[in-house]
């Protein structure tokens, strides 16, 4: 889906071609992630022949919120999010299958295979149900665990997903920030992985499964009745917004959020207006 990461001066080519936006608009960058804070309690996961890493935050006795990050990404560029959310919720992030932290069997990435390892991970950690928050293709994760285990989500905050190819604005392949994006996380894969010195084949691994069809589409989230909110940055690299808006008028019990000024690492470029829309949308039990 993406290609590998495009040099610096392209990027600073493409600022000054753009006369009509400022290098201080929050969607031309990423900012680094801020540093996580004391997890209550960290460790692996043995689950579906993997070692998973999660960590927990906070101590709240209502419904946790789950936190899955995008491709290629980890758990530790929400540390904004658990900052600010671990003050009111048990909030549980983990390393999606062969990111981060956690390893790979071998085994092909299939959005099936990842939706099935989060929750064997809940399983693990005796959860029952959560209040899933996610990005890119943790929301993408979201929606296969909304149609298969409705029953596990108190809520679904979709950001950035697609339910199928069709979805993915084609410029994402050349766009700048994108680039920058692939290359922090390469650097941040050969700090953290234990498989640290194969980034390529890994990319190639996820890029795999970002270019495979998505079985059921949208026909299958007409039967989904998890409460969904779909978001989508006003300046997404990678989502179309006419297909995020077609996801929100094919749920039941589904809505849209429009993020603006932001870009598909709305996160990280404006971490406040995020964890408030996550909050509007969960809202204190």
């Amino acid at each position: 889906m993406f290609k590998k990461p495009i040099a610096c001066l392209l990027t600073a080519l493409i600022l000054m071609l753009c006369g009509q936006v400022s290098a201080q608009d929050p969607w031309m960058s990423i900012p680094p992630a801020a540093s996580m804070p004391t997890s209550t309690d960290a460790g692996y996961a043995a689950v579906n022949g993997i070692s998973m890493y999660y960590a927990i935050y906070g101590g709240n006795k209502g419904t946790p919120i789950l936190l899955i990050h995008g491709g290629l990404a980890h758990a530790d560029l929400w540390a904004a999010q658990v900052a600010d959310l671990a003050r009111d919720y048990t909030v549980i992030v983990a390393d999606t299958r062969g990111h981060g932290r956690s390893t790979n069997d071998g085994s092909a990435y299939t959005y099936e295979l990842l939706a099935d390892d989060y929750l064997a991970l809940l399983d693990h950690l005796k959860v029952s149900e959560v209040h899933l928050v996610g990005w890119s293709d943790g929301a993408n994760i979201g929606y296969k665990i909304s149609a298969t285990a409705p029953e596990r989500l108190a809520s679904h905050f979709a950001h950035a997903g697609n339910v199928t190819l069709d979805g993915v604005d084609p410029s994402v392949n050349d766009n700048a920030v994108f680039g920058e994006y692939i290359g922090m996380m390469a650097k941040d894969y050969s700090g953290m992985s234990p498989a640290a010195e194969d980034f390529d084949g890994f990319l190639n691994a996820v890029a795999t499964m970002w270019g495979t069809d998505k079985p059921g589409g949208f026909e299958v989230l007409a039967q989904v009745d998890v409460p969904t909110l779909v978001v989508q940055s006003e300046h997404d690299e990678a989502i179309l917004m006419e297909h995020s808006q077609n996801i929100a008028e094919a749920m039941p019990n589904g809505g849209l959020l429009v993020l603006k000024g932001v870009s598909h690492f709305a996160s990280l470029q404006a971490p406040d207006m995020y964890n408030a829309a996550i909050r509007d949308f969960i809202k204190p039990e």
